[in-house]
C-alpha cells in the first residue's frame, strides 16, 4: 500500500494519521465564523480543514433554486444555496488565514468550474464527496489536477467504487469509507466495511468520513480497523442553524477525538513483552515467591 503525500504530511500505516476538520457549509457563509472554525480546528490537532464548492447554476437545477425555503438569506432554496458559498476574495482570507496557522485547506468541487477556482489557490489535495463519486466527467478533471484525492464512499456500491477508482491516479488516490446519512446512528455505521474496502484495494489507502454523533467509532475506525486518516465535520455549537451542524463536533469533541486518535500508537506500544525498569523493584517488593 502506497503513502500518499499531502503537502508536507504523509498518509500510511506508518505515518500518524491525517485529521480532517470538515468545515463544510457549517460556516454559514459568515466568513468569521469560517475562520473560527479554522482556529478551532489548529487548536485541536487537525491537519487541515476542508470545504465545499459549488457553482450554484451548474450544481441545482432553475426549479431546485426556486423552491420556497425561507432562511436568513431570503425565502427560496437558491437564497440559501447562494448566500452559503464564499467568493474568491473570501478564499484568499481563508487560504492566508490557514498558511498563517499553518494547517492545510482543500475542498470538494462539485462540478468543474468550481476545480478551476480552488486550483488557483494550489490547495494541497482535492475530495470527491460522496454524491460525486459517479460523475466520471469530474474524476478526469480531478485526476487532471495531479493533486491527490480524497474519494468518500458514501451511496455506492462495489462496482461503482470499481468504476470511479479507474479514473483516478491510484497512486494519488485516498478511499473514504463512509456512511451518507446526517447524523448517522451506531447501527448504519458499518465500520467493518472498511476492511473490505482495505482488502479489494490493498494498493490503496482507506480512511473513514464519519457523520455520527460522538468521538468513539471514529477512534475505533482507527484503532481496530486501520483507517490511516479521519474526516469530521466541526461546528462552534450544534444548535446553530444548518442542515450539517447535528453531525459534528463542537471545540471540545474536536479536542477528543484527535487526542484519542493520537494516543493510540502512544498505548498500543512495541507489540514485544519486556519489563520495564519501574516494574523492578515493585516486583521486589510485592512478589513473595519467585520459583521462574
Amino acid at each position: 500500500m502506497a503513502a500518499v503525500r499531502i503537502g508536507n504530511k504523509v498518509v500510511s500505516n506508518e505515518s500518524p494519521t491525517y485529521m480532517i476538520a470538515e468545515i463544510g457549509i457549517n460556516h454559514n457563509g459568515d466568513l468569521e465564523t469560517a475562520k473560527k472554525l479554522i482556529q478551532e480546528s489548529k487548536n485541536a490537532g487537525f491537519d487541515a480543514v476542508k470545504f465545499q464548492k459549488r457553482t450554484i447554476e451548474i450544481v441545482y437545477s432553475p426549479e431546485e433554486l426556486a423552491k420556497p425555503r425561507p432562511n436568513f438569506y431570503g425565502e427560496t432554496n437558491g437564497d440559501l444555496k447562494r448566500g452559503l458559498e464564499f467568493d474568491e476574495s473570501d478564499y484568499k482570507e481563508i487560504d492566508r488565514f490557514c498558511k498563517e496557522l499553518d494547517i492545510h485547506w482543500f475542498a470538494s468541487p462539485w462540478d468543474l468550474p468550481s476545480i478551476d477556482f480552488l486550483e488557483k489557490f494550489d490547495v494541497v489535495a482535492h475530495k470527491v464527496a460522496s454524491a460525486c463519486m459517479t460523475d466520471r466527467s469530474l474524476l478526469k478533471a480531478l485526476n487532471a489536477t495531479g493533486k491527490p484525492v480524497f474519494m468518500s464512499t458514501g451511496m455506492s456500491s462495489l462496482d461503482q467504487v470499481d468504476s470511479a477508482i479507474k479514473e483516478i491516479d491510484n497512486s494519488r488516490l485516498i478511499l473514504m469509507h463512509t456512511v451518507s446519512v446526517y447524523p448517522a446512528k451506531p447501527d448504519q455505521l458499518n465500520l467493518s466495511w472498511i476492511d473490505i474496502l482495505k482488502k479489494r484495494y490493498p494498493h490503496l489507502q482507506v480512511g473513514y468520513s464519519g457523520h455520527e454523533v460522538g468521538v468513539s467509532p471514529s477512534v475505533i475506525a482507527v484503532a481496530k480497523y486501520g483507517a490511516t486518516c479521519v474526516e469530521r465535520h466541526v461546528t462552534l455549537d450544534r444548535s446553530m442553524w444548518g442542515s450539517d451542524q447535528s453531525a459534528s463536533l463542537e471545540p471540545d469533541g474536536m479536542k477528543r477525538v484527535v487526542g484519542y486518535i493520537r494516543s493510540i500508537p502512544v498505548v498500543s506500544g512495541s507489540g514485544e513483552k519486556h519489563i520495564l525498569d519501574e516494574e523492578v523493584p515493585i516486583a521486589a517488593k510485592l512478589r513473595r515467591v519467585t520459583d521462574f
